[in-house]
């Protein structure tokens, strides 16, 4: 169970970490939806089933979506 927690908080740090460096906001939208799907996952582990939810739907889902809509309507790729 150690090993699978640390696992996944090392795939947090990665994602964090490739989302503050990539150049094209989509791919940084998709990394930090994937943080957020995996502190879902680790909620999940820490017997808090209600909070995983909730992170999976308002930080996984709403928050990707509503970035993405945003960058439709703005510049795709930072400057």
């Amino acid at each position: 169970m150690i090993l699978i927690v640390s696992l996944l908080v090392l795939l947090m740090l990665v994602g964090a970490v490739a989302a503050c460096v990539f150049k094209d906001l989509l791919s940084a939208i998709i990394a930090a939806a994937l943080v957020s799907l995996i502190a879902a996952v680790l909620f999940y582990f820490l017997q808090a089933p209600d909070v995983a939810m909730a992170e999976a739907a308002v930080g996984a889902a709403l928050t990707t979506a509503i970035f993405v809509v945003a960058i439709r309507r703005t510049n795709r790729y930072e400057q």
